[in-house]
């Protein structure tokens, strides 16, 4: 899920101090996560339960499937999703119930059966009944826990700390070498070393030789990567070999997802296709990545938050506060209903 900032390179963690150290990691590849369902639906619970909802279908409205009624909500993903109540998180199931009870500083979205929460300063991994797998001993975790087989971490401090890879036992298989590393696809895993971005392979070899201002994870074969710097660079997409496929041209770039990607010229978004060809042209202020075949839209820094099909039609009306991924695995999004301090977090069915 991507935050609505304009940095660039989401999968989906929530927000919370220790969390701003891993938001550099995914700065671009970032995904989606702000919206809201409407406040009459939202129900009082406590900390440690939830109140689910009766689905409720109104033309364009969304189904409300949990009603809004956390402090944070997170993506779902292996049919838990990480929401708080108070201080801390834990997990709820796609009825609304609490599976895990709230007890984490830090949560991520469940990937290959494991989970990277923090408690304090140290971050390890839980399985789906909330039991450590792998201790807490690291400095930070990657916003996805793991990714064929293996996970970034973060051993020593935010500055002079480096980042390598362990596998599901938790021994480090690639040391501790780079300065930010991101989740493998199709055996790549984006790095960064002196201020510079590539692609290293499972063994932690440059696969993909360091040279980009900031590069994102693969997805549908390709990569964003930008060139030049922040300020006036330009980015593109590239594929397994480095070469681009789509010459620099978007002020942003984000990752491709049902075969489109959304990008900016300028303070607008739209969607290409993989020919680097506008399908859907810029017109939004804030655009996810699609998923299940929808992606959720924006206009107006105060505006409400919708959802377009592939062909940019509105199937969900401008509605929501803040409006996440549908998960491709248990087809809900987080939505928030009210504002970033007292507004409460939901889910909605296509």
């Amino acid at each position: 899920m991507r935050r609505d900032l304009r940095i660039g390179p989401r999968t989906a963690t929530l927000r919370m101090p220790a969390l701003l150290a891993a938001l550099l990691l995914v700065a671009c590849d970032r995904q989606a996560q702000t919206a809201a369902a409407d406040a009459s639906s939202a129900a009082a619970v406590t900390s440690e339960s939830a109140a689910p909802t009766d689905s409720k279908t109104t033309a364009q409205t969304g189904r409300i499937v949990i009603a809004a009624q956390f402090d944070e909500g997170g993506i779902f993903s292996e049919g838990l999703a990480a929401v708080r109540n108070g201080p801390r998180f834990g997990y709820i199931d796609t009825s609304g119930k609490i599976a895990i009870p709230s007890q984490f500083d830090f949560a991520t979205p469940f990937s290959e059966g494991l989970a990277a929460v923090g408690i304090g300063s140290k971050y390890g991994y839980i399985d789906a009944q909330g039991k450590f797998v792998i201790t807490l001993q690291f400095a930070a975790a990657n916003l996805v826990a793991f990714s064929e087989g293996l996970a970034a971490v973060r051993v020593g401090e935010f500055l002079t700390g480096k980042w390598g890879f362990i596998d599901k036992q938790g021994k480090l298989v690639i040391e501790p070498q780079f300065d930010s590393a991101g989740s493998f696809a199709g055996g790549l895993a984006v790095a960064a070393i002196d201020g510079k971005w590539g692609y290293i392979d499972k063994q932690g070899k440059f696969a993909i030789a360091p040279q980009f201002t900031s590069a994102g994870t693969f997805s549908d074969g390709l990569a964003s990567v930008r060139v030049g710097d922040f300020l006036d660079g330009k980015n593109g997409y590239i594929d397994r070999s480095g070469k681009f496929v789509i010459e620099p041209q978007f002020d942003s770039a984000f990752p491709f997802r049902d075969g489109l990607a959304d990008v900016g010229i300028g303070d607008q978004y739209g969607f290409i296709d993989k020919q680097g060809n506008f399908v859907i042209d810029p017109q939004f202020d804030f655009a996810d990545s699609f998923s299940n075949g929808l992606a959720a839209v924006r206009n107006g820094d105060a505006g409400k938050y919708g959802f377009i099909d592939k062909q940019g039609k509105v199937v969900i009306a401008a509605q929501f506060d803040f409006a996440d991924l549908f998960s491709v695995s248990d087809g809900l999004a987080a939505i928030r209903v009210g504002d970033e301090q007292t507004g409460k977090y939901g889910y909605i069915g296509r």
